[in-house]
């Protein structure tokens, strides 16, 4: 009974009885956890036991399969092609549109929350910076933490310090995210005014994937760990899905074949993914202790996915599965235990999610929707498919069925995920999917702006028939940069 009332209270909007909110996001972290089964041999026992204890969206997916402009749109729940944030660069609130916006934490503070933030919530060094309103407490910035004195592995991508993995001699405490995690324990231990929105942003399984060699040895060094893979598998891809791939050097999968080191790169990233997940598990255990369990809504989720081999690459930058879906469980009061959800869903929807789970005023300019009536009942009708921008003019759109892309160039794929979970047969072309092209291109944002002021270099521009890259034009047929 006491269950019930704490519900009903919480979902009335009464003030005594808002809830505290954790905020849990894991950087590049793909549907490689135990509760999503992107992998038969992932080891995540704290997100599982999470999952249990809530609802899974196991059809969720980012807006962008690149950090900043995914952020952008979590925290201000707009779409890139709203925005332009479509690269690196810039922070949205270097934009006059946006100057003014009011982010997730500052509606939060408003109403009277506590804001506490550490680690990666907003790209980088966004929203850290002297005279930043963005939250009220800042702890430690996100950091891989110790490094090698040498990096592990040699690549041809001018040694860049991000394209590395492995396990060298170092304890767990001297990482990142042991630190970010003592932090979240150091705040829940004393005892924070409430309501509180706590969000700690962990930078694992991002590259460089460093792990002590306990997390290491979870997994077998041999080729069971490798996903599924089809090396014909871009022979039916529009040539201009592979403008997508900026250049920041990120290894393709033949060097990885060359070199023997694809099987290395997936066990540091599965053992990234499992170390994370104990440090979950030490903030989760902060709140059991603390005694915020009855009264915290607890939210675990991911900027985006990353390929491990699958369509050829590693990386992100794609509007394929293994980029945009990514884990996203909510638990706490007023929400359904043990559920699952399979109607696509967006990150974008966390923002009017929370406003409604605590009672809060809605803000009309969201572009996302709240998913409390599938908090309450997981198989509620939801009409809306899940989309996914990078750079403009090139589209997902994920339905429960199918993902049905569009790039800049007018040029399509059609994947029905019932029947072809890899995407290893786009349809496009056949005339009897038609009308389910049709359909999924009604979705289209009708908004679709170009790369704001003060993008990146690396922004890929369409324009006349014609791409552009770095500032130079790619004629039809002609190589295309960094492949």
């Amino acid at each position: 009974m006491w269950a019930a009332l704490l519900c009903a209270t919480v979902l009335t909007g009464s003030a005594a009885a808002k809830p505290n909110i954790l905020f849990i996001a894991v950087d590049d972290q793909n549907d490689w956890v135990g509760f999503l089964g992107g992998h038969p041999l992932a080891r995540t026992p704290y997100m599982d036991g999470l999952a249990r204890r809530g609802t899974v969206f196991a059809n969720a997916h980012c807006q962008a399969p690149l950090c900043n402009p995914s952020r952008t749109s979590v925290m201000t729940g707009l779409r890139p092609s709203t925005t332009g944030v479509h690269g690196l660069e810039p922070w949205f609130r270097t934009l006059p549109t946006l100057r003014d916006h009011t982010t997730l934490p500052q509606a939060l503070a408003r109403q009277g929350y506590r804001t506490l933030s550490a680690g990666k919530i907003f790209h980088g060094g966004y929203g850290r910076q002297k005279g930043d309103s963005e939250f009220q407490v800042l702890g430690p910035a996100s950091s891989v933490g110790v490094r090698p004195k040498e990096k592990l592995v040699t690549t041809p991508f001018g040694n860049h310090p991000l394209v590395d993995w492995g396990a060298f001699d170092h304890r767990d405490e001297d990482k990142g995210d042991w630190k970010m995690a003592s932090w979240a324990e150091e705040q829940l231990n004393a005892r924070p005014a409430e309501p509180f929105f706590l969000s700690v942003g962990f930078f694992l399984p991002h590259v460089p994937c460093y792990v002590t060699q306990r997390w290491l040895d979870l997994y077998p060094d041999n080729d069971l760990v490798l996903p599924a893979v089809k090396h014909d598998d871009r022979d039916d891809t529009p040539r201009f899905s592979w403008h997508l791939h900026w250049t920041l050097p990120e290894p393709r999968l033949k060097f990885l074949e060359d070199a023997r080191q694809w099987r290395h790169l997936v066990r540091a990233y599965l053992a990234s993914t499992s170390f994370v997940d104990s440090q979950v598990g030490r903030v989760l255990e902060a709140v059991r202790r603390n005694g915020y369990d009855r009264n915290t809504i607890i939210v675990l989720w991911s900027d985006h996915g990353w390929h491990l081999g699958e369509k050829l690459i590693t990386g992100k930058n794609t509007l394929w599965e293994e980029s945009t879906r990514v884990p996203l469980v909510f638990a706490g009061p007023g929400i359904a235990v043990g559920a699952t959800c399979t109607q696509p869903v967006e990150l974008l929807d966390m923002y009017p999610t929370l406003l409604e789970l605590c009672g809060l005023p809605a803000q009309k300019e969201l572009e996302g929707h709240s998913l409390l009536p599938q908090l309450r009942d997981a198989r509620a009708v939801r009409p809306w498919p899940a989309i996914t921008t990078h750079n403009q003019g090139n589209h997902a759109v994920r339905s429960e069925r199918w993902r049905y892309i569009r790039y800049a160039d007018g040029s399509e794929e059609l994947y029905d995920l019932a029947e072809d979970p890899h995407e290893w047969r786009n349809l496009a072309a056949q005339p009897q999917h038609a009308p389910v092209r049709a359909q999924h291109r009604a979705w289209l944002p009708k908004t679709d702006r170009p790369s704001a002021p003060g993008s990146a270099s690396h922004i890929l521009r369409y324009e006349n028939g014609r791409a552009n890259w770095e500032g130079k034009d790619i004629a039809p047929g002609a190589p295309i940069p960094g492949l």
